[in-house]
């Protein structure tokens, strides 16, 4: 299974919005918690305290570039 670690949301991918786990939003008020691949695009949820919510969901149609989370 790949995690995903970074999404990056745009057709230009220099100019392009990008979301990473572990980035502060929202007045630093959440943190990114985790980015999740569906069959109808991408969800990115984030976390405050014990609280997980899904913050933005991009369509399957959206252009996006993604990075996975590589151990080695």
């Amino acid at each position: 299974m790949n995690i995903i670690r970074k999404i990056g949301v745009g057709p230009d991918y220099m100019k392009c919005m990008n979301y990473s786990i572990g980035q502060e939003v929202l007045n630093r008020q959440y943190v990114i918690h985790h980015i999740k691949a569906t069959n109808e695009g991408y969800e990115v949820w984030i976390k405050k305290d014990d609280e997980i919510v899904c913050w933005k969901n991009f369509s399957i149609s959206m252009p996006v570039s993604l990075e996975y989370k590589i151990d080695f």
